[in-house]
């Protein structure tokens, strides 16, 4: 099949991230397209929505769209029919379902989602959180974490701890170095602790990867860099086989992130940290915050 080029328009009155969210979701189910995306996000005015029409006639394609609030959604729904280019108001499914459920009117207030909330204000306490206690810094304030995550050099914690941040979750992160101790604070931590492990032939490209881009001579922070050690391949077999026994001495949970992307691999931490506190049966705002994280990370079918 040949491939097919297409352009995309995301036309949102907030940051666009529900819109790219689909587009991706969505597109790589089909091998043959070439996707230029083209984003108009925060669009609010008439004016704004009009430098939108001008960019479809000039590049005409398919259109995504989240606008909530009437008139822009009535002008925009005319200019489309007027292009001969197909229109999805992507919410209205849900919106229209919700309101049968819940008995009333959908708001027309675009943005919502970004109100400066308790659930905004602790994604930004959590961020800095993250901040101060990331590769093992300020180890005194593990006791605050919701969740410490524990790996060797180059396994995703620090990625994988800001993507929870922004979902509010406190994740500290704790190298493990071979012949170093943990700190005393991972031993009564009372928040779930989860390694992170990768496989041996993917961390050693990792690895190399990053020599290359510090320069060899350069030590790679909390790293086995002795004799040439930290991207041997032999080695690194060795210190993964380490920190997998620690982490089973320890009974924290091992997640692969070898073919995980980093959502996938915050969605399953997720998942540890509603099973952890299940089986606790404690009831907190971050376990109410995870169980919600869960849930939307479920997988749709």
């Amino acid at each position: 099949m040949a491939e097919v080029s297409l352009s995309l328009h995301l036309i949102s009155d907030a940051t666009g991230e529900t819109l790219n969210a689909i587009a991706r979701a969505t597109v790589v189910q089909f091998e043959h397209a070439r996707i230029f995306y083209h984003r108009w996000s925060l669009i609010r005015s008439r004016l704004q929505l009009h430098r939108v029409i001008e960019g479809i006639e000039l590049e005409p394609g398919p259109v995504l769209s989240t606008l909530v609030d009437r008139g822009l959604r009535a002008e925009l729904q005319t200019a489309c029919q007027r292009l001969g280019v197909p229109l999805v108001h992507v919410l209205d499914p849900v919106l229209g379902m919700l309101a049968k459920q819940v008995g009333e009117p959908a708001g027309d207030r675009p943005g919502r989602q970004y109100r400066l909330d308790d659930d905004y204000f602790r994604r930004i306490d959590a961020m800095h959180y993250v901040l101060a206690h990331d590769d093992g810094q300020a180890s005194a304030g593990i006791a605050e974490a919701d969740v410490v995550l524990v790996g060797v050099s180059r396994s995703s914690k620090t990625p994988t701890s800001f993507y929870l941040a922004n979902r509010g979750v406190k994740a500290a992160n704790v190298p493990l170095v071979p012949n170093l101790p943990l700190p005393t604070a991972l031993e009564t931590v009372p928040c779930p602790v989860i390694g992170l492990t990768v496989e041996v032939d993917r961390l050693v490209e990792i690895r190399r990867n990053r020599l290359r881009v510090i320069g060899a001579a350069e030590q790679p922070s909390g790293a086995v860099a002795r004799n040439g050690e930290y991207a041997d391949r032999e080695a690194v077999a060795a210190e993964l086989v380490w920190a997998r026994r620690l982490c089973t001495e320890h009974g924290w949970p091992v997640i692969d992130v070898t073919r995980r992307s980093i959502e996938e691999t915050a969605a399953a931490v997720l998942q540890h940290i509603e099973a952890w506190h299940t089986r606790r049966q404690v009831k907190t705002p971050q376990r109410q915050a995870a169980q919600r994280q869960v849930k939307a990370s479920e997988p749709s079918t």
